[in-house]
């Protein structure tokens, strides 16, 4: 069996993959860490309204080391820039935009993703974060929610599941994951392949993945560019 190391995407390839389904124009949230790397890769001709849960709705992207203005910075803490149009509001209204629907794309992070949409991206345990933060409105409150993460653990365990041992960010909630080696669905309970890495079978990445994942159609290559 080829060593899913040798092959698989990397973060940015991940984010890339994700940004290419955003909708120009779309209001969109990213998650803290990782999925902040979405907003790199844009589609040429594209611009999505990004949000962020400390009050600010269509910043640019993160300044040039050394040309921070640390009054102006997102979620996590990262700095960020003003676009024209750039608006800030209370945090309380940015939940009211949250919880009212006003979001058309969360893109999170995940510990494990079930085979019906529940999603855990927090843990209380070593290393974990105090508690479940907005990701619990958001998830409920965007139209569509998509997750971003390796396939497997830094230990080789499946991150998509039958059922979530953690605890639960929010239930049948994800509607697409992009993983390390595959673009996959969540439909009417169960995994559908849509894309995978050519270099790794159907049967392997089965092995990989601690749920049946399911075909409709045809299964596209998953082709990302070199970083």
């Amino acid at each position: 069996m080829i060593s899913v190391d040798d092959i698989k995407l990397s973060n940015a390839q991940i984010a890339w993959r994700a940004a290419q389904d955003i909708e120009d124009g779309a209001y969109v949230n990213l998650g803290i860490g990782f999925p902040e790397m979405v907003a790199k890769f844009q589609p040429e001709g594209r611009q999505a309204i990004f949000h962020t849960e400390n009050g600010v709705l269509d910043f640019g992207p993160a300044p040039e080391p050394g040309e921070e203005d640390w009054d102006l910075i997102n979620a996590g803490k990262k700095a960020i820039t003003l676009r024209p149009g750039t608006a800030f509001f209370h945090h309380a209204d940015s939940f009211a935009m949250v919880r009212g629907g006003h979001l058309d794309v969360a893109i999170l992070g995940a510990y494990e993703v079930a085979e019906n949409g529940d999603l855990a991206n927090w843990s209380t345990g070593k290393g974990g974060v105090p508690a479940v933060g907005g990701a619990m409105d958001l998830v409920h409150g965007a139209r569509r929610v998509a997750v971003v993460t390796d396939h497997v653990t830094k230990k080789g365990a499946p991150k998509l599941v039958r059922s979530c041992s953690l605890p639960l960010t929010g239930v049948a909630c994800v509607t697409r994951v992009y993983t390390s080696l595959a673009v996959i669905d969540i439909t009417d309970g169960h995994f559908v392949l849509r894309e995978k890495l050519a270099a790794l079978s159907f049967d392997e990445l089965q092995a990989l993945t601690g749920a049946p994942l399911h075909i409709e159609g045809d299964v596209a290559e998953l082709t990302v560019p070199e970083m």
